[in-house]
């Protein structure tokens, strides 16, 4: 009899079923047609969790379950996890010298936020609509092949091409700042200079884009005393991820499991 392709994995005796596996990778991501990749990392994170629940057990941790959110209260498993982790970890301090480096060393991510003047030409579609999303692409591709001819009938065929309400002003969207807008079409105006109209489509979850930079005013760069909290607050929590990974990569290598290498898969 030939092995099942993903099995069950036993962690200190304790059996992680295949089907609760095969739930959990719903929750990893994977390159398409990569399947058995999510299926590790699902089974690394369950493995990961029940040693902790074990750990946890082993100390007598006790712990009750906050409110994360109105009506969101953790289960008893959580709470017990992240009580363990408040106890185990000692995340590396955060040293002010390494906050002044990691200014120093990106000063272009501590500007205050820019201000855009855009205006765009919008053909909605839906993601999940293949069909759909390559005729707006057709429509938007010739419409931007005729502004590259003729830049002054920006205006006019956003009036009577674009799915957007700024149709009506010429597909004008006024001033917007870092944030306003989803993090692609942001990225595209970032690389615009002033009266450009950019030369390829953009594409975000709405639609197909034309897009035009009327005016910009890129944010200063901030002093290092106004930006430092958060870059403390950066840098506490890639040093509790840090000291989480070292910890579940010792309670792996000591574990007794069967089934697959976990070790491996970190």
């Amino acid at each position: 009899m030939s092995k099942p392709l993903f099995p069950d994995i036993v962690v200190n005796g304790t059996t992680l079923s295949a089907a609760d596996i095969a739930a959990e990778a719903q929750n990893h991501h994977a390159p398409k047609g990569k399947p058995g990749l999510a299926w590790r990392k699902a089974a690394r994170a369950l493995a990961i969790r029940q040693l902790l629940l074990e750990s946890a057990a082993a100390q007598g941790v006790k712990a009750t379950p906050r409110e994360l959110a109105p009506g969101k209260v953790e289960t008893a498993q959580d709470a017990q996890i992240r009580a363990l982790l408040e106890m185990a970890l000692t995340p590396d301090p955060v040293e002010d010298s390494a906050l002044r480096a990691a200014y120093d060393r990106n000063r272009d991510a501590c500007r205050a936020p820019s201000l855009y003047q855009p205006a765009h030409i919008l053909f909605a579609a839906d993601p999940r609509d293949t069909a759909g999303r390559e005729k707006a692409r057709l429509r938007a591709q010739a419409a931007l092949e005729t502004l590259r001819d003729a830049p002054k009938r920006f205006s006019e065929i956003a009036r009577s091409e674009s799915d957007c309400g700024s149709r009506d002003a010429g597909g004008e969207l006024g001033q917007m700042s870092s944030g306003d807008t989803v993090p692609e079409f942001e990225a595209a105006m970032r690389d615009m200079q002033v009266g450009q109209i950019k030369d390829e489509v953009v594409e975000t979850r709405y639609g197909l884009h034309v897009l035009r930079m009327d005016a910009r005013a890129d944010g200063d760069i901030l002093p290092f005393e106004a930006v430092r909290p958060r870059l403390a607050e950066a840098a506490e929590k890639a040093a509790w991820t840090r000291a989480a990974h070292d910890f579940a990569a010792a309670l792996l290598n000591d574990a007794d499991i069967v089934g697959i290498d976990l070790i491996k898969a970190a």
